[in-house]
């Protein structure tokens, strides 16, 4: 009798964590909790105590469509919805469609790791570019908010608009995988919470397995989501090691190039540049200060990567590059006047910096996104 009122117990148990039910029976399952660990407060599955204690990444995750079905949830109750979204990879985090799950509840945009641009940076501009880039991703929102959640950064803020917007609702916090959600969530844990509890935080993508409800006050939650999987970004792709090279960890520092045409510049092998056509002028791209930049000719790029790939041009090392998809090209036409970047989605940007007009190409793997986008800086 007390061994099934044991496994029921176990069986209504969430990982406090990442939210998933907690199970003993399969290891290769989400949730999956050695039997002893029940006996531990707060409870965290096996993926989130390795993660904690030493961070590695894990193959377990949860399907799309459930990602999907836990947004949806959202359209019929009374929400306030938290946004987040990465600035250094705006386009990428974006949630597409977003206002087609949520129907009609107000939206707070919460820009994070703006400690990542440089410290020049004008931050009225960005402001202003995020809510007409916001806009043209069919997102509508009340307030725009840039914060850091690694600086403690624009937090109060942040906490004074979820004042203004949530009335009696509960609040919604949304976003893609690795846009720092768990992070903002646990400050607001440490901060306004008597829980002793935090979220599961790492680098890895697809932390939060479930639905996690922290309680306010007032009766009412703050409700963490799944991060929704976007194969069409870096950060999905590469290996545990490598994504600690592509992800920056403090200000970018912007590398001016002046190029001459069939010139190429390579970001270590995860991708490279070409300037095609065009008079002589400057680019400055904006990457992770561990990806390695080096330049050289257009027309002996291709037998470059085919015989340095994982050496010269590393990382990746040719172990991991092997696993990576092959490279696609997507060439741009940049017209006089358009002062824009060249956007590839979780390793950085290409700002072109003259208007005298250019023909470009970028080259990545398979299924990365490469877009033009109005210049952020």
């Amino acid at each position: 009798m007390t061994e099934v009122r044991g496994q029921m117990e176990q069986e209504a148990l969430r990982c406090s964590g990442c939210g998933i039910s907690l199970q003993s029976e399969d290891q290769g399952k989400p949730g999956y909790t050695p039997k002893q660990a029940f006996e531990r407060e707060p409870i965290i599955c096996q993926r989130c105590f390795r993660i904690k204690n030493y961070n590695e990444s894990s193959s377990v995750t949860v399907e799309q469509d459930e990602f999907l079905r836990l947004l949806g949830q959202i359209g019929g109750k009374q929400a306030l919805v938290i946004h987040i979204v990465d600035i250094f990879d705006f386009q990428g985090s974006v949630i597409s469609g977003l206002q087609r799950f949520i129907g009609n509840n107000p939206v707070l945009l919460a820009v994070n790791k703006i400690d990542l641009l440089p410290k020049v940076t004008n931050w009225n501009k960005v402001r202003n570019w995020v809510q007409k880039e916001a806009k043209d991703a069919g997102l509508k929102v009340e307030d725009v908010v840039l914060c850091s959640a690694k600086q403690n950064s624009g937090f109060d803020r942040l906490l004074e608009a979820v004042d203004e917007y949530r009335g009696d609702r509960d609040v919604y916090v949304v976003g893609a995988t690795n846009v720092g959600k768990s992070t903002l969530i646990n400050r607001l844990i440490r901060d306004y919470s008597d829980l002793d509890q935090e979220l599961t935080v790492s680098r890895y993508p697809g932390t939060t397995l479930d639905m996690v409800h922290i309680p306010l006050d007032d009766g009412k939650y703050i409700i963490d989501t799944p991060g929704i999987v976007y194969p069409s970004r870096y950060s999905e792709l590469v290996s545990p090691q490598d994504l600690g090279v592509i992800l920056p960890d403090k200000p970018m520092k912007p590398a001016v190039y002046q190029l001459n045409e069939g010139q190429t510049i390579f970001f270590g092998g995860f991708g490279r540049f070409d300037f095609i056509q065009g008079n002589r002028q400057s680019f400055t791209c904006f990457v992770s200060g561990r990806v390695p930049l080096h330049r050289t000719k257009l027309e002996k790029a291709d037998e470059l990567f085919a015989n340095h790939a994982g050496e010269l041009l590393n990382p990746p090392s040719k172990e991991n590059i092997a696993k990576l998809p092959e490279w696609t090209r997507h060439e741009f036409r940049i017209t006089k006047g358009n002062k824009c970047d060249l956007f590839i989605s979780g390793l950085g940007w290409i700002k072109i910096n003259n208007d005298q007009g250019a023909i470009v190409a970028v080259h990545v793997p398979k299924g990365i996104k490469v877009m033009v986008r109005p210049s952020i800086i």
